[in-house]
């Protein structure tokens, strides 16, 4: 991917949102992210740089997983009128069934909070037993 595309896209975000200075942008060690020009951009717009380690290719491992979960089970094929309706539709995906219904096989087929939970309550008993 040649780093004019990764700055066009940069651009076009930074335009749309207007981030607060310190916005955190991760990616990759690749060329095109650590590129002169690339790099220039970020500091134009007080952006702060944050990349993986070399040979780390499990940092976006999670975000990975969590957007293809969300892309096959609740966005492929739909067709939204309105950004505020695909945003609606995301926090409903997000909080009420991801966070609170889906098991996810990383967490023993418990659903995050579920998860949470019990690592507190797991938590607060070692602090009785102590």
């Amino acid at each position: 991917m040649a780093a004019d595309i990764v700055i066009d896209a940069l651009t076009m975000a930074w335009f749309r949102r207007k981030p607060a200075p310190g916005l955190i942008h991760h990616s990759d060690r690749g060329s095109q992210y650590a590129s002169h020009a690339f790099q220039a951009r970020l500091k134009k717009y007080e952006m702060i740089c944050s990349m993986s380690r070399k040979g780390n290719c499990w940092d976006n491992a999670p975000t990975e997983s969590f957007f293809n979960s969300y892309k096959n089970e609740r966005v492929h094929g739909t067709r939204y009128a309105t950004r505020e309706e695909a945003t609606a539709d995301a926090f409903d995906y997000i909080e009420p069934f991801y966070n609170r219904r889906r098991r996810h096989s990383t967490l023993g087929y418990a659903s995050p909070m579920q998860f949470l939970a019990e690592w507190v309550s797991s938590q607060h008993e070692k602090d009785l037993a102590a």
